[in-house]
């Protein structure tokens, strides 16, 4: 009975830790939150930022000017975000080749048909929901009204 017990809580260990079966699609956009708690903009600008997290501005340039190097690979931050709500946005992140088929632009929360992953990666979502909903937070604070 224990090993029965240890082997479904060692199987539930070994699943993805992102919520990626409760993503519901609804044409262009992600409408719910995928942490199910509004982000934090402050939290979320640093991520955009980071150069090992978020990774945003390797090929986006933004509002940053403590920033000295930025990207010129994709269109600056407030250009890509201008026309898109927050569902929309949702999308972008979690799997910007949904809407793009030839975009160079990473998934940050797809698992899944995923190619050259390293192993110690597999599995692993680049940011987690919560930082997904950050990061959505600081781009709606960047909007052109």
């Amino acid at each position: 009975m224990r090993f029965g017990i240890a082997l479904a809580i060692s199987a539930l260990l070994a699943l993805p830790t992102s919520s990626q079966a409760q993503i519901i699609w609804d044409g262009d956009a992600i409408p719910n939150s995928l942490s199910g708690k509004p982000g934090d903009p402050i939290k979320g600008r640093t991520l955009v930022t980071s150069r090992q997290t978020g990774l945003c501005i390797l090929c986006h340039a933004g509002p940053f000017p403590e920033e000295r190097f930025q990207g010129n690979l994709a269109p600056e931050l407030k250009l890509s975000v201008a026309n898109l709500s927050a569902a929309q946005l949702r999308a972008r992140l979690v799997d910007p080749s949904k809407t793009s088929a030839n975009t160079i632009m990473p998934s940050y929360f797809r698992i899944d048909h995923l190619q050259r992953v390293a192993p110690q990666f597999a599995g692993k979502t680049v940011l987690s929901a919560q930082e997904i909903e950050d990061v959505i937070a600081y781009l709606l604070t960047i909007k052109t009204p």
